[in-house]
């Protein structure tokens, strides 16, 4: 017999290593970077929204109640797509990164379909 709580909280860690790791690709992405005034303001947004969505998900994780976990967990996929938007910004600016800021969009999406369907496994519960 499976136990469901062990592999819910497995599942969380991996979520919050996904999200860990994400972050620190960022910043290796933003140490990268030429260092000029655009990228400067553009990187600065991009390390705040990027390391967001694991610092709210780890705060969902310790959440007081449904409600809260949930909130927490819309404001991090929120930051996901912030990140996206900062991430093709960056592009632009620094199409020599391409493939990088490529992998980072495609892990964010891929976070915030996690995300979402976490978010919405959770309100059908509530239903």
């Amino acid at each position: 017999m499976i136990n469901n709580s062990n592999q819910n909280t497995n599942s969380k860690f991996d979520l919050e290593s996904r999200t860990l790791e994400f972050a620190k690709k960022i910043v290796r992405l933003c140490f990268k970077l030429d260092n000029n005034v655009v990228n400067h303001k553009l990187i600065d947004q991009l390390v705040r929204s990027g390391g967001s969505i694991g610092a709210n998900y780890r705060e969902a994780n310790d959440s007081l109640g449904k409600k809260d976990f949930l909130n927490r967990l819309r404001i991090s996929r929120k930051e996901t797509k912030e990140t996206i938007f900062w991430l093709e910004l960056i592009l632009e600016a620094n199409p020599n990164s391409k493939t990088e800021i490529d992998f980072l969009i495609d892990e964010s999406t891929q976070i915030r379909n996690i995300l979402s369907a976490i978010i919405t496994k959770v309100n059908i519960k509530n239903a």
